[in-house]
């Protein structure tokens, strides 16, 4: 009943992954949207001004015309009903908790645990990405009650030297794809963990304050705004880490851990400038060095690229047999894709695609040259392929 197990995996991953896509576009885009109204408040009217509105807002959407107004304290009379911002969050992070266990601790063997990592056992690997995700959590919540919040220049460098970290022990302990996805992971953990413990609390309090006729904290209010401005710029970063693994000449690549320092505090700094910009002010310069900073990784991996690409053609113009392309095949290939896959996780061959002959070798030719030539296969690269493994099978593939 193995294949039975696999299957219901295949379709738990199907839902939860659909459910996290979901829930995590309702929260960014509502995390994105209050930020651009806190950003865009106009003064308002002497009128509303009396009726105790800090700033307003008029926009039209969707054949309409919508009047924001954002309140010192409250309006006079309360609302029947508030809504909360907090379902979005609370379950993206769910969703995307177990997410991870349906794809890295449900088969860590295939997807958790890497060929040359620190960790080998897939039990200790699990155990690893907990202590990860909420270490790297409780190490955000104990900055964050330091006097280094006090200054936003200061705990940004904080957390910068945190991630970057984070980025380079990700690496270490799990494979290349799943390290690109812990790094979001904690990142998204922090965001639900600056709703949960902080900005929720601290609006339950307000309302309390307000209702009974007493004066709100103000500090306590700032430390919400400030949460929420964290999280503001936490948002383009996750979004990359959500779509990493699908890009393996990224998360396979030898300094994969500098590439995705370089790429969260590019996307960060380029939030800013959008932060700025709402704000009325526009700083191009901004934008235009996260752009240069995009331009240089992307030259400097595409030379990496060539230099390999040279050597592979040297070593792809050796001759290379039928019965050594068909060892390859079968060290690297056929675990997975294969009649009967020895892979745990796999019930069936992905894609329809076995190469347990030459023959079939040879039908799947553009294929293989695609996910070999990217990285994208070896899986994680599991089996370990060499360089001259790769060079050699890609050479007689072109032949």
């Amino acid at each position: 009943m193995e294949w039975l197990a696999s299957y219901a995996i295949d379709w738990f991953s199907v839902m939860v992954r659909w459910l996290h896509l979901i829930t995590g576009i309702a929260w960014i885009g509502a995390s994105l949207h209050y930020a651009f109204l806190d950003n865009s408040l106009e003064e308002p009217s002497e009128e509303d001004k009396k009726a105790g509105v800090k700033g307003q807002l008029w926009a039209i959407h969707g054949g309409g015309i919508y009047n924001f107004s954002k309140y010192q304290l409250a309006p006079a009379t309360w609302p029947k009903l508030l809504h909360w911002s907090k379902w979005e969050a609370y379950t993206t992070w769910m969703t995307g908790m177990l997410l991870m266990i349906a794809v890295y601790y449900f088969q860590a063997q295939s997807y958790l645990v890497g060929s040359d990592n620190w960790i080998t056992d897939p039990t200790m690997a699990i155990v690893c990405s907990l202590l990860f995700v909420f270490g790297g959590l409780g190490i955000y919540e104990v900055g964050l009650r330091t006097p280094l919040r006090n200054n936003e220049g200061v705990f940004a460098v904080f957390m910068g030297l945190v991630l970057f970290f984070a980025c380079w022990l990700a690496t270490q302990l799990f494979s290349d794809r799943a390290a690109f996805l812990h790094v979001g992971a904690l990142m998204g953990s922090i965001m639900a963990g600056n709703v949960f413990l902080g900005i929720i609390p601290s609006q339950k309090r307000f309302v309390a304050a307000v209702e009974k006729g007493l004066e709100p904290s103000a500090d306590d209010a700032a430390f919400a705004k400030q949460r929420s401005k964290f999280n503001n710029y936490f948002t383009l970063p996750v979004l990359f880490c959500m779509i990493s693994n699908h890009y393996p000449f990224l998360y396979g690549h030898s300094w994969n851990w500098l590439v995705l320092a370089w790429i969260i505090a590019t996307t960060a700094w380029a939030r800013h400038f959008f932060n700025l910009r709402l704000q009325g002010i526009f700083r191009a310069g901004i934008l235009l060095q996260a752009f240069v900073a995009f331009l240089i990784l992307a030259i400097w991996l595409g030379y990496g690229q060539y230099q390999v690409q040279l050597k592979q053609q040297a070593l792809a113009e050796q001759h290379t047999s039928e019965t050594e392309v068909l060892a390859i095949v079968t060290k690297h290939c056929t675990n997975c894709h294969g009649l009967s896959p020895t892979q745990v996780g796999f019930s069936t061959s992905p894609g329809g695609i076995v190469l347990e002959s030459l023959e079939q070798v040879r039908r799947h030719d553009v294929q293989i040259r695609t996910a070999v030539s990217s990285g994208y296969m070896p899986l994680a690269n599991m089996t370990g392929m060499t360089e001259v493994e790769k060079a050699r099978l890609m050479g007689w593939l072109g032949q």
